[in-house]
C-alpha cells in the first residue's frame, strides 16, 4: 500500500485513531508490546501528543478487530490467543494465502518477480545479521506484498485481519533455531512456482508455508514434550493429530501437480510426527 510521503499527506488521510491503532500494531510486531500486556490511555495519549478520546476509540476499534479485551475496572489488554484460535487462525490463513497464490501466479510481472527477490535477499540477510526484531517486520511485509500484489482488495483486507490477530503468537516461531531458514527456502519455493505463471504450483507452495509455519509455531512452544497447540489442533481424540485437515498430507493431485511444476522438490515433505 502507498502511504502518504509527509505529515501533511498524513493527517488527511487517516484519523488520529487510525494513528493510535498503527502505534499499537507496531509494537506488538516489534515485540514492545505482548500478549496479556495493558494498554495505558494516558501513556499513548502522551506519547503521541493528542487527546484521549481518538486513543480510546482506537481501543474499542481494536476489541472489536480481536486485538484486545476490555476487563471491566481494570482496563484494556492485548489479547491473549488460545492455542485453539491460533489453530483456527493458520486454516484460515492457509486458503487465504492459497487464493493468493492463484490470483498473482495469473497476473505477476517480470518487475513485480525482481522486487519480490530483493526483499527476500534483504529478509535472508536480516536473518543472519538483524536478530527477530528486524526478520519479523520484513516477513510480515513480504507477505503482505505478495497478497497485495493480486489487486484484490477483499482478499488483502481479510489477510491483514487474521495476520494482526496472528502476530500475537508467532514471534516465537520465528525466535525457533532454524525456523528462519526453512522459511528461506518455503520463500524461494514460492517465488519459483510464480515465475513459471503455474497457479497451481503457486497456490499449493503458499498454502504448504503457512502449514509448515503451524508446525514450526508447535516446534517453538513444545520444549521437549507434546504442545498445547497440537493438542489443540485435534482435540477429537489419539489419532487426531493425523486425522487434522490442518496437519494432513497434500491430497495426490495437489502432489502431482507440485511435482510436475517444481523438479527440485518433487518429493512431498510428510507431515512431522507430533507424538514424538
Amino acid at each position: 500500500m502507498t502511504r502518504p510521503t509527509n505529515s501533511l499527506e498524513l493527517l488527511r488521510s487517516v484519523t488520529l485513531s487510525d494513528l493510535v491503532q498503527e502505534e499499537i500494531l507496531r509494537r506488538i510486531k516489534t515485540g514492545e508490546l505482548e500478549a496479556g500486556a495493558k494498554l495505558n490511555e494516558v501513556d499513548f495519549a502522551q506519547h503521541l501528543r493528542i487527546s484521549r478520546s481518538p486513543v480510546r476509540e482506537a481501543f474499542r476499534a481494536l476489541e472489536e478487530a480481536g486485538l484486545a479485551r476490555l476487563e471491566k475496572n481494570r482496563g484494556v489488554f492485548i489479547r491473549e490467543i488460545s492455542d485453539e484460535e491460533a489453530v483456527e487462525l493458520y486454516q484460515v490463513r492457509a486458503g487465504l494465502d492459497e487464493m493468493a497464490g492463484r490470483l498473482l501466479a495469473a497476473t505477476i510481472t517480470d518487475r513485480q518477480l525482481k522486487e519480490l527477490r530483493a526483499a527476500l535477499d534483504a529478509l535472508e540477510a536480516s536473518s543472519i545479521s538483524g536478530g527477530v526484531n528486524h526478520y519479523f517486520p520484513l516477513n510480515i511485509a513480504f507477505h503482505d506484498r505478495l497478497v497485495e500484489m493480486t489487486g484484490n482488495a477483499t482478499l488483502l483486507a481479510l489477510y491483514r485481519q487474521v495476520v494482526n490477530r496472528m502476530h500475537l503468537r508467532r514471534r516465537r516461531g520465528f525466535s525457533a533455531s532454524g525456523s528462519s531458514a526453512a522459511s528461506h527456502e518455503e520463500h524461494r519455493t514460492i517465488l519459483a512456482a510464480l515465475a513459471t505463471r503455474d497457479a497451481d504450483a503457486s497456490a499449493l507452495a503458499m498454502r504448504k508455508h503457512v502449514l509448515s509455519g503451524l508446525h514450526r509455531a508447535i516446534s517453538a512452544q513444545a520444549q521437549g514434550s507434546l504442545s498445547p497447540l497440537a493438542e489443540s489442533s485435534s482435540e477429537a481424540g489419539p489419532q487426531a493429530k493425523s486425522q487434522s485437515p490442518l496437519l494432513q498430507p497434500e491430497p495426490p493431485v495437489r502432489r502431482a501437480r507440485a511435482k510436475k511444476a517444481d523438479p527440485a522438490h518433487a518429493a512431498a515433505t510428510p507431515p512431522p510426527n507430533l507424538n514424538k
